[in-house]
């Protein structure tokens, strides 16, 4: 049974930081869940990209997922007042799943409490909130959270996504397939 990923998606969502992990994980083999926080699936990003959930999030918030992925971008401040979302982390964390969280989206995880005592990066834009941010690393695997810098980090962080979920070796292949 090919690993499971939930994506939830907030209006002004970073467009690169939830494409590219989704674009290379549905690549290896894994389920990608598209999650829209409203019931409206159109979900347009911070750049104007619109891009069709799969799902509600009201919809599957109660499932487990191997891993939950969270794009950052000016959209986290929705999924931070979401507390849906942070139950769904609250959850996924107790059940010892990966977490992948990108540019701002670290913020989510410190408001559900998992940032303490653990390495991570994340946008230097939320540094005030994060001073714990480690600048010199573009993607930070600490226990099973997976944490990266921005958009100029995705690919690397979807690749370290797919080396947990799958193995090194897929990682790799997928690497060579899209020329890195």
């Amino acid at each position: 049974m090919p690993p499971s990923v939930l994506v939830p998606l907030a209006e002004g969502f970073e467009e690169i930081e939830a494409v590219t992990p989704i674009d290379l994980l549905r690549r290896a083999g894994a389920e990608v869940t598209i999650a829209a926080l409203t019931d409206e699936l159109l979900v347009t990003g911070r750049n104007g990209i619109t891009i069709r959930a799969d799902v509600s999030l009201g919809s599957v918030a109660d499932e487990t997922y191997d891993c939950l992925l969270i794009p950052g971008g000016p959209g986290v401040r929705h999924l931070r007042a979401d507390l849906r979302v942070r139950a769904c982390v609250l959850s996924h964390a107790s059940r010892v799943s990966w977490i992948g969280a990108i540019c701002a989206a670290p913020t989510v995880l410190l408001d559900a409490g998992l940032l303490t005592g653990r390495r991570y990066t994340a946008h230097p834009s939320v540094a005030a909130e994060l001073p714990q941010i480690d600048p010199t690393q573009r993607v930070i695997v600490d226990g099973r959270l997976i944490t990266s810098r921005g958009a100029g980090t995705a690919l690397d962080f979807a690749l370290v996504l797919v080396e947990k979920l799958f193995s090194l070796d897929k990682s790799a292949e997928i690497a060579r397939s899209i020329c890195t």
